[in-house]
């Protein structure tokens, strides 16, 4: 992958009427408006998509007047087809889709393109697909700093020769592999050196987050309660394995990872139950796929500086990578200024006292 920024600049300045799925169209859309289709993944594995990716998207389509349909398929293949399609014979002229797994974005791909529709991969890249774009973040650099993060933490805490548990993200998703490139990139010579001990990895289907609690358990179970740190894939994950060494009195003796800086996962931070979590500035991924959108909307092609490797095809894949950031108990705050979560979100009662102690005002 090669680094770089793409600038992002949104014009327009009237709203369109929308409520949670979808704007209003008063006529059909015709070959010259620019109508954007989104699917996105479900509501389930992280709030971000419904908290966060929904509502900037929104924006960036309001701010440039583009009529826009998001919707969301819930987990299900089924309901992720049958949207692409209901949004192709609506008439949309893009289409941007988070896939469930490479096979069903790839079949859905392959539709829109039979059509003349151009795609968009939005956070997750579909392998063997052939999406004009791709736009997501550094995900070898997300897990390179969930790995670091736990390094820190065990080091911190004094722990010598660390049993580590790795609780991955779905096998299907091509970023849950990355994740764990990018942390296995940094844990791995603790391995080799002998200084830390691989108790158990496993991958969650689906990014359930009951199934990564099951998973967890079983692991703990089987190390026979000697499990050090956790290298949770996203905050649903790290908060499922939380959940089962309070069980056991262990939380805050154990450092976990996370990634999406959601609420319950900053709020863990907080209290010391989570070791940290990675934020990817959401605003800046919806409006560059937005500016992206609406250019191809308009058959016109934008130049990017970066490409990824599409593993089946051998295809560089024109991209935009944004670099995420690492969150610790002293800058949980660059969070809450940056507006991806609000002081009344995040500091209830029960974490006010914390929240003035990390200087969150």
């Amino acid at each position: 992958m090669r680094k770089g920024i793409l600038a992002v600049a949104m014009t327009g300045l009237m709203a369109v009427s929308g409520l949670a799925a979808c704007a209003e169209d008063a006529q059909p859309a015709d070959s010259k408006t620019p109508f954007v289709g989104v699917i996105l993944p479900d509501s389930k594995s992280s709030a971000r998509w419904e908290t966060a990716d929904r509502k900037y998207l929104e924006e960036a389509f309001k701010a440039a007047n583009v009529k826009y349909d998001i919707q969301n398929a819930q987990g299900d293949k089924t309901q992720f087809q049958s949207l692409a399609d209901q949004m192709i014979t609506k008439g949309v002229t893009v289409l941007v889709i988070v896939n469930l797994d490479s096979g069903t974005g790839k079949a859905v791909l392959d539709k829109a393109a039979a059509q003349g529709i151009p795609t968009i991969d939005y956070d997750r890249l579909t392998l063997g697909g052939n999406a004009k774009y791709y736009v997501s973040f550094d995900n070898v650099a997300v897990g390179r700093l969930q790995g670091e993060g736990l390094v820190k933490c065990l080091t911190e805490k004094g722990t010598k020769n660390p049993a580590i548990a790795q609780l991955n993200g779905s096998p299907t998703d091509n970023n849950a592999t990355l994740f764990k490139e990018g942390g296995v990139s940094v844990l791995k010579p603790k391995y080799d050196a002998k200084e830390y001990t691989l108790a158990d990895d496993q991958a969650v289907p689906d990014w359930d987050n009951a199934q990564g609690g099951v998973l967890f358990e079983q692991m703990l179970t089987k190390a026979n309660g000697k499990i050090d740190g956790v290298l949770a894939a996203n905050d649903g994950l790290g908060n499922a394995a939380i959940s089962i060494l309070k069980k056991n009195k262990l939380n805050g003796k154990v450092p976990v990872t996370g990634q999406d800086a959601t609420v319950q996962g900053l709020q863990n931070i907080l209290l010391g139950d989570q070791c940290m979590t990675v934020y990817k500035a959401v605003k800046k991924e919806a409006t560059a796929t937005a500016e992206l959108a609406i250019a191809l909307a308009q058959g016109q092609t934008k130049s990017v500086s970066q490409t990824t490797k599409d593993s089946e095809t051998g295809k560089d894949v024109p991209s935009v990578l944004l670099e995420p950031q690492a969150i610790y108990f002293n800058n949980v705050k660059d969070v809450v200024t940056d507006g991806y979560v609000t002081k009344a979100e995040l500091c209830t009662a029960d974490f006010a006292a914390k929240c003035t102690e990390a200087g969150i005002s």
